[in-house]
């Protein structure tokens, strides 16, 4: 597919005069999240004014990454300039439906694993972005997770097993386990009629932590996650930062809200001619530690101080 894709004229010309441009938006969560506010907020700032100077043209899975191939189908019906598809699974899915229309995503954890693109340097064919390095992180995450509660020894993980960052980070997760002591204890989520079995199998598997990957139906449910974590008293990590702003105990990874307003860039270099096969995917070179310490007397979790000290932001109660 990458090589059929890297022989394929693209058509992201530059904008006619006069022609409004058209954006179309796949993505996997809701409207509100607040990553996908800093999207359209940076787009606005760049000049794209809704209506006036742009059209965009919305499709929005709420976390059933099941119904992004159709809606992907239906968004291309719409003849947009430039599809923005902020996460693998919504990415994967417009690839499928257009091998021409341009494509950029924002936080991808191994794009060249998943298939978007045939490296980093070179993506080629019609698709560029952002990664999000959350395999990368996975390990990290999961130290940090044991430093500051030390005794944990079975780790809850929610995960749509169907979904590719999903299978990468737990593979990752499960390499660092003997190292570190602990059993990863993976509970699949894939509808949201899921997760109230997915809280008894957490309990009946004597999970005493729990690791949220950043998938869209963990994300758009991360408020009752985290109610379930802090009624079990079990510190949480979270790989975005807005986790532990909404109640998990910590968070590690790269700002969200950077990669998506940084993907507004690059939907803003394609509608002036670039071409996605000539636009590396951009990695980020700064992860913030966040630890909340409202949650951390919640749980009645001790904070090490050297690792408060090591923390970007605290939240005090």
């Amino acid at each position: 597919m990458v090589l059929l894709l890297l022989v394929t004229p693209l058509a992201n010309e530059a904008q006619p005069p006069g022609k409004m441009p058209r954006v179309g938006v796949l993505a996997a969560g809701s409207a509100s999240e607040a990553p996908n506010t800093a999207f359209f907020d940076r787009m606005r700032d760049l000049g794209y004014l809704e209506g006036q100077t742009v059209i965009f043209e919305r499709r929005f899975a709420a976390g059933r990454i099941q119904d992004l191939p159709a809606l992907a189908e239906q968004l291309v019906t719409t003849k947009p300039d430039v599809i923005f598809a902020p996460v693998t699974p919504a990415a994967l899915a417009a690839r499928k439906a257009t091998p021409t229309i341009p494509i950029v995503f924002a936080v991808s954890a191994d794009p060249v694993g998943a298939g978007l693109v045939a490296s980093l340097r070179q993506p080629g064919g019609n698709v560029t972005g952002l990664m999000s390095m959350n395999t990368e992180l996975a390990a990290k995450r999961l130290e940090l997770l044991k430093e500051v509660a030390p005794r944990i020894s079975r780790v809850a993980v929610f995960l749509n097993p169907d979904n590719v960052p999903d299978r990468q980070q737990l593979n990752a997760l499960n390499r660092a386990a003997t190292d570190l002591r602990v059993v990863i204890v993976p509970i699949a989520i894939r509808e949201p009629d899921d997760l109230t079995r997915a809280f008894t199998d957490a309990r009946a598997q004597g999970a005493d932590a729990v690791m949220i990957i950043p998938n869209p139906l963990n994300i758009q449910f991360r408020t009752r996650i985290m109610q379930f974590a802090a009624q079990n008293a079990l510190p949480t990590m979270d790989a975005e930062d807005r986790g532990a702003r909404e109640g998990a105990l910590m968070s590690y990874g790269p700002s969200w809200a950077g990669n998506f307003r940084q993907a507004a860039q690059l939907v803003d270099r394609i509608l002036k001619g670039a071409r996605p096969r000539d636009l590396p995917v951009e990695q980020p070179t700064r992860f913030e530690l966040v630890i909340n310490m409202k949650t951390a007397k919640t749980i009645r979790l001790p904070i090490p101080p050297a690792l408060r000290l090591r923390a970007d932001q605290v939240i005090d109660p």
